[in-house]
């Protein structure tokens, strides 16, 4: 029977500090609740509006004072206070809805240096110019590239017929054709 009693008063020693850190927390939170508060107060002139940046502060603080205070604490109701919490557990864990689904557009940049490739080289092809982007890193499909090129309006680079062809050809290059 002593034992059990010394074990207790060992227990509850430990728990002590531990409570008052907590409360000394609590009321660190309250206090910076209701300051917020008055914050919010000022800023307003006719009726009160919350913005987000204060909700997701009072759900924070919320967490920090113990439920049976938020009536004295906050001017919402603790289920306002639930509910701002949920929004913000809501925003943290799900993929934000903005994003459009498919491929992603091709960077400025890539398009920019698309563009001035075929103006700079006026003889290459889409798919010649898509080979000299792979060359300096960047890999980009050739159907892409002819999409890139058919938007800006630059025509693809005109088709060489056999006689022309030959004569930018080397002499010994006719032989072999």
């Amino acid at each position: 029977m002593p034992l059990s009693i010394v074990a207790a008063l060992v227990r509850n020693l430990i728990t002590l500090p531990g409570a008052v850190l907590r409360s000394r927390v609590a009321e660190d939170a309250e206090v910076l609740a209701l300051r917020h508060g008055n914050a919010v107060l000022r800023r307003q002139i006719a009726r009160v509006r919350y913005e987000p940046a204060d909700r997701i502060w009072f759900a924070v603080l919320s967490r920090l004072v113990p439920r049976e205070r938020w009536r004295q604490v906050f001017a919402v109701t603790p289920t306002t206070l639930l509910a701002w919490h949920r929004q913000l557990l809501a925003r943290k864990w799900t993929f934000p809805r903005h994003r459009r689904p498919g491929r992603p557009s091709t960077a400025p940049t890539v398009k920019q240096l698309t563009l001035r490739l075929a103006r700079e080289n006026y003889t290459l092809g889409h798919r010649r110019t898509q080979g000299e982007l792979a060359r300096l890193g960047y890999p980009i499909a050739p159907s892409t590239v002819w999409e890139i090129l058919h938007a800006a309006g630059i025509h693809p680079a005109p088709r060489r017929s056999g006689a022309d062809r030959l004569s930018r050809l080397s002499p010994r290059a006719h032989m072999t054709v």
